[in-house]
């Protein structure tokens, strides 16, 4: 089995990625890549990556998505010659990292498709990963409520268990139903991307969903371990962490809302 990354956000372009920086030169019999990409989740234990950079300038395009390619770079070839990776310390251990490439040669077969319409295969991949992301959340969010719910019902409190209080009961049962309701969204997108239709609205959709509600569980079984959430042995603390991460990752609530808004309702471009 081979791992691959993914290499798309850059520091300064952040989601406005057709304004990236990495370029993509052909010189002879290969491209010469010089850029960089960030946030790019375990590079140092992958493979392979596919790689998105500008191989025309965005003033020499009629639109900003057109001139961008994608590239497949072997990473264990290259580190260290053209490829350096460096860990980024974060909230919480994602073994993300950021990646340079300084004169990195690519032969012309590693490039994906034709040259300039990587934009449009990038966008095919954000989908299946949008959907396989919603399905990642779904299982995060359920097993904070199963721990929510086994301790609601194990801990006395006042000679009762806590989970008879409505105050407990109610938000683990209502992160239940957001569970659940995410998870046929999850799974209509999958069937029409399994299908080769259009799936971008229901990929977004099923993302936005499952990020709330996992977040809505891990809120409510925080809440009812009380103290006992911040202790690392229940793992409740590491797991709320995680959770987190999906309303930023690997696309904010903001821009699926004005994905929907846009592309969806018809109303006009928000940015």
């Amino acid at each position: 089995m081979r791992l691959q990354a993914f290499g798309v956000t850059e520091p300064t372009t952040g989601s406005d990625t057709t304004k990236l920086k990495t370029r993509a030169v052909r010189q002879g019999n290969h491209y010469v890549i010089n850029g960089q990409k960030v946030w790019t989740s375990r590079a140092r234990h992958s493979d392979l990556m596919l790689l998105l950079a500008r191989t025309t300038p965005v003033d020499e395009v009629k639109r900003r998505t057109d001139g961008l390619s994608v590239f497949l770079v072997d990473l264990r070839e290259n580190l260290g010659h053209g490829v350096e990776i460096r860990p980024i310390e974060a909230m919480i251990n994602h073994n993300t990292t950021e990646v340079f490439f300084d004169n990195l040669e690519v032969p012309p077969e590693n490039l994906i498709g034709e040259e300039g319409q990587g934009f449009r295969y990038i966008l095919d991949g954000m989908n299946a990963e949008r959907i396989l992301v919603a399905q990642e959340c779904i299982g995060d969010g359920r097993w904070l409520l199963r721990k929510g719910i086994d301790y609601a019902n194990e801990r006395i409190v006042f000679d009762r268990p806590i989970g008879q209080n409505q105050g407990v009961q109610f938000p683990l049962a209502r992160a239940y139903a957001e569970l659940e309701a995410a998870d046929m969204i999850c799974r209509r997108a999958a069937a029409l991307f399994d299908d080769g239709k259009e799936c971008g609205a229901d990929a977004n959709m099923a993302k936005l969903l499952a990020s709330e509600a996992t977040w809505h569980a891990a809120e409510a079984t925080f809440a009812t371990f009380g103290g006992f959430a911040f202790a690392k042995e229940y793992d409740i603390e590491r797991k709320w962490r995680e959770a987190r991460l999906y309303q930023t990752a690997p696309i904010s609530t903001n821009m699926v809302l004005a994905y929907l808004g846009q592309h969806v309702l018809g109303m006009p471009r928000s940015y």
